[in-house]
């Protein structure tokens, strides 16, 4: 039996998926409901689905991101999304992603069953163990989602930010989001911030008022002896030093 998760932020959508649709027939059976995306998936790393019905425009979420993250860290699920908007970019996007079925709520019992006859005839035909790979017209989403990450570290540099913080975002594990770092850049995660705040700190370092101890505090970090050994590695010398040859101070 193929296991399903349903996902929606409400309730009655959840389970009426639940009741009215014959699993069994199938050869599927619900494992888990989810109200929202981070218990959702929560429930997809417990139970590893091998099919997903998703809303992608619940509140406070990115849905595109949640459904590249979800792909990317779990290539063989089918998705299927469920959503009351008519959006057809949006809809090219996730296709794009690698989602089976976009259906517009609400949606027909034929459609449902479409959507199931599809994603488990491409899971019949799956080889076991082995990751699909994106057709032609589909984004990777392991590269949207380190994408993804750059952007959330450039724009959150400046805070306390950790791993943790990031792979949330990106609705992925800490673990597959470090790999997928290493694999697409080369770099960890703290190779990547550090790099943003020491680029960050040289742009703030061009106005003479600002102290080095002010510039360190600006760009994310509380302790400036850290701030002034990241800099020298990354730069090759102090940032007092770094200022009086690039800025003439």
């Amino acid at each position: 039996m193929y296991k399903v998760v349903l996902i929606d932020d409400e309730a009655i959508i959840t389970e009426g998926l639940q009741k009215v649709v014959d699993w069994e027939a199938h050869g599927c059976q619900v494992a888990a409901l989810a109200q929202d995306a981070a218990s959702g998936a929560q429930a997809i790393r417990r139970h590893r689905p091998d099919i997903l019905f998703t809303d992608i425009k619940m509140p406070g979420e990115d849905g595109l991101t949640m459904l590249a993250g979800l792909k990317g860290e779990f290539p063989r699920m089918q998705i299927a999304v469920l959503t009351g908007y008519r959006d057809f970019e949006y809809a090219q996007r996730a296709i794009r992603l690698g989602v089976s079925r976009f259906l517009l709520k609400p949606s027909k019992m034929d459609e449902l069953n479409e959507a199931l006859d599809y994603m488990t005839g491409v899971l019949d035909r799956l080889p076991p163990e082995e990751e699909p790979q994106p057709q032609p017209g589909e984004e990777d989403p392991n590269s949207f989602l380190v994408r993804q990450a750059q952007a959330y570290i450039g724009e959150h540099y400046a805070q306390h930010l950790s791993l943790q913080d990031v792979a949330g975002h990106c609705y992925v594990s800490q673990w597959h989001l470090s790999k997928l770092l290493n694999k697409h850049l080369g770099q960890s995660f703290y190779d990547l911030l550090n790099a943003e705040r020491v680029q960050r700190a040289k742009d703030l370092m061009e106005d003479p008022s600002l102290r080095i101890s002010k510039v360190a505090e600006r760009v994310g970090y509380a302790d400036t002896a850290h701030f002034s050994r990241v800099f020298k590695k990354l730069e090759g010398s102090s940032a007092g030093e770094w200022r009086n040859t690039h800025c003439g101070r």
